[in-house]
């Protein structure tokens, strides 16, 4: 039988660390053994660290023996790892602004509870985001069921950077939020097929926000607000992470790299309640006139 699961402290995990990666999860013990066991068998990045904040209707899912080995993979690697519940739910953005709150490294990964990472990943995103110097870069998922559904008219969407990304104020009714359509199904990896890049290569390509993966410069993402509009909406909502990343690229620019190492799990969604896009809140009260 499993023997208890140490939980770690907050004070024992902050540290000045290159990299930490933050987990939401709930209901999703499956899924999360899946992520934590694809981030065991990351290297390139020696001692990231990992929080999972938990907000499962029942137990943990780092309880599941599953989850839980995974976890101890991690520690063995020399890993700390962090495991904590956030309850009551507030939402989605106040869930992302306390996970964000618990780091102090340079960089931050926000991971969803159903992504598995292919080795390297991670290696691959910290060098990127530290040759380009902008505020965050992130893997756009791949949905492997999709695998033989090519959509060439998504495709056109694929635009390379030349030379660092640059700050872009980027809203719906423009053509630069259309890039995101080529996040969907599997069109990044019959895009990357396409390339053919040479081993090691990666390019980096302009987004409007990218889901699922996102590698932050932490200290970015807190000059831009981080995810501190949670206040401002109401529990029941989505598109945080749209939200965040919009702010971050009106200031320092973002990038998505490819090739994308992210696998989506396909699971169904634990979102259910999605009255309210956060991104429209953040963006209407950006946008509205000011008092001379």
């Amino acid at each position: 039988m499993n023997r208890p699961l140490v939980l770690g402290t907050p004070e024992e995990f902050r540290a000045d660390r290159l990299l930490d990666v933050l987990i939401p999860t709930r209901n999703r013990p499956a899924e999360l053994a899946v992520t934590l066991g694809g981030l065991a068998a990351q290297d390139g990045v020696p001692g990231f660290g990992v929080v999972v904040s938990d907000q499962s209707d029942g137990n943990p899912a780092y309880a599941h023996p599953a989850a839980a080995t995974m976890v101890r993979a991690l520690r063995h690697r020399g890993h700390p790892v962090l495991l904590t519940r956030r309850l009551p739910r507030r939402g989605l953005a106040e869930h992302r602004a306390y996970l964000l709150a618990a780091s102090a490294a340079r960089y931050v990964l926000s991971l969803d509870d159903d992504i598995w990472l292919e080795p390297g990943a991670v290696h691959r995103l910290v060098t990127a985001i530290g040759e380009l110097g902008c505020g965050f870069v992130g893997n756009g998922v791949h949905g492997l069921s999709y695998a033989d559904d090519v959509r060439p008219e998504s495709h056109g969407h694929y635009e390379e950077w030349i030379g660092p990304p640059m700050p872009e104020r980027i809203r719906p009714d423009t053509p630069e939020w259309n890039r995101a359509r080529i996040h969907s199904a599997a069109n990044l990896l019959h895009i990357t097929q396409h390339l053919a890049l040479p081993p090691g290569a990666w390019r980096a390509y302009k987004v409007s926000w990218i889901g699922g993966c996102v590698l932050y410069d932490r200290a970015k993402l807190v000059d831009a607000g981080g995810f501190d509009f949670w206040r401002r909406v109401q529990e029941k909502h989505q598109g945080e992470d749209v939200a965040a990343q919009l702010s971050v690229l009106a200031r320092y620019g973002g990038a998505g790299i490819l090739p994308s190492g992210a696998y989506h799990l396909e699971s169904p969604t634990t979102v259910t309640d999605r009255d309210v896009e956060a991104w429209e809140v953040v963006l209407a009260d950006e946008d509205s006139p000011q008092p001379a």
